[in-house]
């Protein structure tokens, strides 16, 4: 039984109400099925490189604020979870408040926080 037999994955939502990732919790994939990160239980996102990308909203949509003075650890990632296999149907995006200028919707203006596991730094060089 994969991943997501243990429970019912969690749309997250773009501000424009495009279902860009799912939580099975505490794990968060791309619409591929691909890992892309993870979420604490204080809501707190996370990449699989173990690096703050924001939090999860009610809506839910991952954010993030524009600017804070708070360092944030590097964590742990969990291990590498199984493949996902996302819904063939996924529920219409909730209506969601405009966010004010001082946080981002990570989804939409900072995607590559989010990267798989042959992207970003964790990408092998072919030379």
């Amino acid at each position: 039984m994969g991943i997501s037999g243990h429970q019912s994955p969690i749309p997250i939502y773009t501000s424009q109400g495009d279902a860009e990732a799912f939580l099975v919790y505490p794990y968060l994939f791309n619409r591929n099925g691909d890992w892309i990160g993870w979420v604490t239980s204080k809501r707190e996102v996370y990449s699989i490189l173990g690096h703050y990308v924001g939090y999860v909203s009610n809506e839910p949509r991952i954010l993030r604020r524009r600017a804070t003075s708070k360092l944030w650890n590097k964590l742990d990632p969990p291990p590498a979870p199984e493949h996902f296999l996302a819904p063939p149907i996924i529920p219409l995006a909730p209506l969601m408040p405009d966010l004010t200028s001082s946080v981002i919707d990570v989804l939409l203006e900072e995607p590559d926080r989010l990267h798989t596991a042959d992207c970003g730094e964790l990408r092998v060089d072919i030379d």
